[in-house]
This record gives C-alpha cells, structure tokens and sequence, in this order.
C-alpha cells in the first residue's frame, strides 16, 4: 500500500475541555460538521461517516480518555489508518491536536493524500470553531 502520511493539525480553541470534548465525541450530534452528508454508529466504539456525495469511511475507536484523548482506526476504499485528538488546557480554553496518519491503496493518490489531509483538517477546525460558538459563551 505505501509508506504512511501523516497530517497534523493544532489550535487553541477558547473553550473549556468539557466543551470541546463533549462536542467532537458525541456521535449523535455531528451535523456542525461540513463535510459530512450522515453518520450511523453503532455504540460509542463503531461509527461510520457519509461526505457529502455519500462516500462511507468506516471509524472504530481505539482510545477514549476523556477529556484527554479520542483516536480511532479508520478504513474506507481509498485509505486506511488512524486519527488522533488531544485536549490540553491552556490558559482558560483548550490545546487541540489532531494528528491523522494514513496508507492510500491506490498508489496515484498518494501525490494529493497530504493536500487533502491538510485541507480536511483545516475546514474541521473551522467546522469546531464555529459549532462551539453557536453554543454560546464558555
């Protein structure tokens, strides 16, 4: 399959760890998220995630420490891997990290793998932005 890429993203969000925990965690509410067209889970450690043309990537968690650290392996026909998040608190609001690292199966992809990640990554950290603002205040 090829060697594994890695993408990882930080930001400090201005929101408690409860907050942003509970908002990227819970399965049920995933609609602040763009990108996503449907999710279907199966209790907390199985879900999979529809992109807007429909597109399923398979999740199942690896790692729950809450308010801690979240990651999971993931799978759909194009790539496969894991994904990481960690909450720190850092002065009043929240240190995230989201490292995602990934084998493409098909070797032609392997040139946009990174860009996509990249660009997958910023518009979630927009997406959380904006969803734990409309929540209102910390």
């Amino acid at each position: 399959m090829g060697r594994e890429i890695v993408s990882i993203a930080t930001a400090l969000v201005p929101y408690p760890p409860e907050r942003v925990w509970a908002v990227v965690t819970d399965l049920d509410c995933w609609q602040w998220r763009s990108d996503l067209s449907r999710l279907d889970h199966v209790g907390e450690d199985a879900f999979t995630e529809y992109d807007r043309s429909g597109f399923p990537t398979r999740f199942t968690v690896t790692e729950r420490r809450p308010l801690s650290r979240w990651a999971f392996d993931l799978d759909n026909a194009n790539l496969a891997g894991r994904w990481a998040g960690e909450f720190r608190p850092e002065g009043g609001g929240t240190q995230v990290t989201f490292t995602e690292t990934i084998t493409v199966k098909k070797p032609w992809m392997r040139f946009f793998a990174k860009g996509y990640l990249r660009r997958q990554q910023t518009r979630y950290l927009a997406d959380l932005g904006r969803a734990l603002e409309q929540e209102g205040g910390t």
